[in-house]
């Protein structure tokens, strides 16, 4: 058996699959290197993954995650999962090669993750051969549920949203510049506490100041991004995540405006990958 991992930085779905098929499958809190250390992964996923697999002992494991392209990131995550099964066969990837197999199979394109965060990369059909740099929550993420919060809050706490939406604003959330300071500054995990802002920019995406908000977000992304990649305007760029799935319709038309052809848009590249890796067990 093999299980496999897609994992962002809020949320991880887990597969657990034989020559037959899917065994089991499990959903945990995300695990992102950046922000948990190696005894704390470890901790979480004997509490909440184990339970959900019944005993279940995997042969090999695929973990495809969120911050995961450094050698010593990856080394975080297979130390936890060590733990857990010390004699599996581990394999750690960046979840960019999740979302390039997911999305492009075996034809060249480009594949962007449009979820807490963002990322993007040209895959030639077997490996991704280009990725512009994701600067991260801090300094980039643009796209992506964090950044959106950010313009939203950063609209706020300046007093620049339109009177219905700052009340709209207050009734919702009740909060003040300190209590978002203290989230973003001392509390962990600030990125997924802006992402918890994208609900309120869906609610409203009919109001035209917060649809021009989300349409600055996806224009931001593709100056920053797919735009850098040669020849974009002639190959199909493709989406993956909770961001791009929800806010697709808006997502499109601003992708126009930029000459980029958007092709699959999907809300978890999990059933890609569980048919990817199916295949390479029944072969």
């Amino acid at each position: 058996m093999i299980l496999i991992a897609d994992s962002g930085s809020t949320k991880t779905a887990w597969r657990l699959l034989d020559t037959h098929g899917e065994v089991a499958e499990a959903l945990t809190s995300g695990i992102n290197p950046y922000y948990r250390n190696t005894p704390e992964i470890a901790q979480m996923l004997e509490e909440s993954l184990l339970p959900q697999l019944e005993g279940n002992t995997p042969g090999e494991i695929y973990f495809y995650g969120a911050g995961c392209s450094a050698k010593d990131k990856q080394e975080v995550v297979r130390a936890a999962i060590a733990q857990l099964y010390p004699s599996a066969e581990i394999h750690i990837h960046h979840d960019l090669e999740a979302a390039a197999r997911a999305l492009c199979g075996d034809k060249e394109g480009i594949a962007c993750i449009l979820g807490t965060g963002s990322n993007s990369c040209l895959y030639d059909g077997e490996k991704i051969v280009q990725n512009v740099p994701n600067l991260g929550f801090i300094l980039g993420d643009e796209g992506s549920g964090g950044y959106m919060g950010k313009l939203l809050v950063q609209a706020f706490l300046n007093q620049e949203l339109p009177e219905e939406i700052h009340n709209a604003f207050m009734a919702r959330y009740n909060t003040n510049r300190d209590e978002i300071v203290d989230h973003v500054y001392r509390k962990p995990y600030p990125n997924r506490y802006m992402a918890g802002y994208a609900k309120f920019l869906f609610d409203h995406q009919q109001h035209p100041f917060i649809y021009q908000m989300i349409c600055q977000c996806f224009a931001d992304f593709f100056r920053k991004t797919v735009v850098k990649y040669p020849a974009y305007e002639q190959k199909e760029t493709h989406f993956v995540g909770s961001i791009a799935f929800y806010f697709a319709e808006i997502l499109r038309t601003v992708a126009k405006q930029h000459n980029i052809t958007v092709g699959q848009i999907l809300e978890s590249p999990i059933a890609g990958l569980s048919l990817y890796h199916q295949q390479k067990i029944t072969a």
